[in-house]
């Protein structure tokens, strides 16, 4: 009941079946202790539009004394994410660790100091984002106040800048750069637009409407990454050597994927994606040792790749065959 408690009032919005997942129990539980909550005067509040519930009025029960490994992990994820190369616009929260730490008793303080220097994250390289500091900020107003805004945008397509009003409804952080996901009005849809190509964001008057239930995840369907392609999902089977087998099956590229070994040591990989061109550059890069087996539009798609490829480095395709003539017994020969 605490922990149900606490998730209520920190400020973010669950609906039911998040509760139940955070609390490892049944919906029916929830639903029970929501009501037990309510009769002994806890001032819990149903949003019917975003399907969620809350504690709108300020904490009750005064939060815990923080473990070691609590304050250890803010420390970590603060330091290593607060630096800019890793998350741009997160140095607060290197500087939230930072009054952290310093509040802290000295033993304890140098306790954490040893830990925190023994472990160090590292993320991809991401977009930087230099200069857009100010865009990003006035997004988060957007969002805050639940405004529109017009952007004026780089189009990669052409490479022409355009304008177009857009509500907006999330940032979204994913590998390498922020991202805004709004309605937009010159598409008359639901559209990504990469934070690094914003030249320029204007408040506007106009309040925006949230749809209900809106998700990243239904908004992505099953994309590959963040692009989900018009029309039916599509059921891959790529075909993986031994080479690469284990360190394929080692991690979770999507939600959807089953991996199977086969006697040879190769790895049978399934997925289910929104759009085959995201998919079509990771299978690229690991070159022979990636076969797709299904669909065959994906096996089309990537044959086209390798033809293009074929032509920009026609030159040397030509210098290894002459070489070949030259000694038989090479391994272009014999493959």
């Amino acid at each position: 009941m605490l922990q149900l408690l606490q998730l209520l009032q920190a400020g973010k919005r669950y609906n039911v079946e998040s509760l139940a997942q955070e609390c490892q129990v049944s919906r029916r539980t929830i639903f029970r202790d929501l009501e037990l909550l309510r009769q002994a005067g806890i001032p819990i509040r149903y949003d019917p539009e975003r399907q969620r519930y809350e504690v709108p009025e300020a904490p009750l029960v005064p939060p815990k004394e923080f473990s070691f490994e609590e304050v250890l992990a803010l420390l970590v994820l603060c330091y290593e994410l607060g630096e800019e190369r890793n998350l741009p616009f997160f140095a607060a929260a290197r500087s939230a660790a930072l009054k952290l730490q310093s509040a802290l008793p000295p033993w304890q303080q140098e306790r954490l100091r040893r830990a925190a220097e023994s472990i160090e994250i590292h993320l991809p390289q991401t977009n930087p984002l230099f200069g857009r500091q100010e865009v990003f900020g006035r997004l988060l107003q957007a969002l805050a106040e639940r405004r529109a805004v017009r952007i004026r945008y780089y189009r990669i397509q052409d490479g022409q800048f355009a304008l177009t009003k857009v509500s907006p409804y999330r940032l979204f952080f994913s590998r390498r750069s922020w991202y805004l996901i709004g309605r937009s009005t010159v598409h008359r849809a639901v559209r990504t637009f990469n934070l690094g190509r914003i030249q320029e964001v204007t408040l506007l008057d106009d309040r925006v409407r949230l749809p209900q239930r809106f998700s990243i995840d239904r908004y992505l369907r099953n994309a590959w990454h963040l692009i989900p392609e018009p029309g039916r999902d599509w059921k891959v089977h790529i075909r993986f050597g031994p080479k690469v087998a284990t360190n394929v099956a080692e991690v979770t590229w999507h939600k959807t994927q089953k991996v199977e070994f086969r006697p040879d040591g190769s790895l049978d990989f399934y997925v289910t994606v929104t759009g085959l061109n995201e998919i079509s550059w990771w299978i690229l890069g690991y070159g022979q040792e990636a076969e797709v087996i299904q669909p065959p539009e994906l096996r089309q798609l990537i044959a086209r790749h390798i033809a293009h490829l074929a032509q920009v480095y026609r030159e040397e395709i030509e210098a290894l065959r002459r070489s070949t003539e030259v000694d038989p017994g090479s391994k272009l020969s014999s493959s």
